[in-house]
């Protein structure tokens, strides 16, 4: 039985005066994100359930707080957020884009726990994976439906493959790049990786490359102009794959990472890297093209990865796997990857074999 109720965490921003009284800023917060995608006041209240009088008792009293004007009006133009604004509300938003892996997590954790508190409760499958909007999609639409519910835990790609080859979860996602990258990068599976026990279930093929500011003011236009003095680039955190993936593209350069400036700095998602780009805090990050879209970014395509699902064989046939697979050939599933800027969801849910996927000899050098 999956139960009707969801477990959810979110952040929430709150200043604290002086005196030690709290002022929470979600609600100011979700107004100015709403002027600044309508362009007006009018369309903010609406967008946010407002009265136009509440709104704007909102907006000065923040304004007081913060001494400081939070969004500029004319008749022309309408309303558009003040400098001060605009980095308030990008800074909420690569604060919700870093901890919402782990929130989700631990949401799912949480889930986990209440649901055992029931005795006609079923197990869950145990997705583990590195954070990517098909796999968010997937979450959410599978524990929106009346089918046994799905356990997520945002991990790299070597973490997510361990644990499935140690049997602590039923799926690990893990991308790998099409071309000269790929060998590499599934050498660096390998340990866990097993042509023998594991099948690949297809997900999706994604763009991955280079997040810029619209007008790319420091011409970048290579990976090789990261190493530019005035080029300030974010990272992924160490241990993922994206940021592998950027090493050895450097690296074919006879580029030393140590001359890119900002690339000890990291971020978590896609996402995250996107918003610190927009708020002004890089010029350059490298994710899929879906973050980039998202926050207004311009896009220089770098690779195209294949993302997988690895199972171990023996539970491909298990009614909640098969209940899994089942939603991923939905055409409503399929519809939802399909609009995703950047992916492509024409082999989705497929069932491979390693050597099915990248070959008899990709496959031999896997093998101990």
């Amino acid at each position: 039985m999956a139960h009707k109720f969801r477990a959810r965490l979110n952040s929430e921003w709150m200043l604290e005066r002086p005196d030690g009284s709290l002022l929470p800023l979600s609600e100011v917060l979700r107004l100015l994100s709403a002027i600044d995608t309508t362009g007006h006041i009018s369309g903010a209240c609406k967008a946010c359930g407002l009265s136009y009088r509440h709104a704007w008792g909102i907006l000065r009293k923040a304004e007081q707080e913060f001494e400081t004007a939070l969004i500029e009006t004319s008749r022309r133009q309408g309303t558009k957020l003040t400098s001060f604004g605009r980095h308030l509300v990008w800074a909420n938003r690569r604060v919700d884009a870093r901890l919402m892996p782990t929130l989700d997590s631990m949401a799912s954790e949480l889930q986990e726990e209440l649901e055992r508190l029931f005795p006609e409760s079923q197990p869950r499958l145990r997705l583990h994976a590195s954070h990517g909007f098909a796999v968010e999609g997937l979450m959410q639409m599978a524990n929106g439906m009346d089918m046994a519910p799905l356990e997520l835990r945002y991990r790299t790609a070597i973490e997510a493959l361990a644990s499935l080859d140690s049997g602590d979860c039923d799926l690990a996602g893990f991308q790998v790049p099409q071309g000269e990258f790929e060998l590499p990068i599934l050498l660096r599976y390998a340990p866990w990786l097993d042509p023998d026990k594991h099948r690949l279930v297809h997900l999706a093929v994604r763009n991955t490359g280079m997040f810029l500011h619209p007008d790319n003011p420091k011409n970048i236009r290579s990976i090789a102009d990261l190493v530019n003095p005035d080029v300030r680039f974010v990272n992924r955190q160490i241990g993922s794959s994206t940021r592998f993936l950027i090493s050895l593209m450097l690296e074919r350069l006879n580029i030393d990472t140590a001359r890119v400036q900002g690339f000890e700095t990291s971020e978590f998602t896609h996402m995250a890297i996107a918003a610190h780009i927009a708020s002004g805090m890089a010029d350059a990050g490298i994710g899929v093209e879906t973050a980039a879209w998202r926050c207004g970014l311009a896009f220089l395509p770098l690779v195209q990865e294949r993302y997988f699902f690895a199972v171990h064989r023996d539970t491909l046939a298990t009614a909640r796997m098969q209940r899994l697979l089942n939603l991923m050939n939905s055409e409503q599933y399929q519809a939802y990857v399909r609009q995703l800027t950047g992916y492509d969801a024409r082999h989705m849910g497929r069932v491979q074999t390693v050597e099915e996927a990248f070959g008899p000899a990709v496959t031999a050098a896997l093998r101990p």
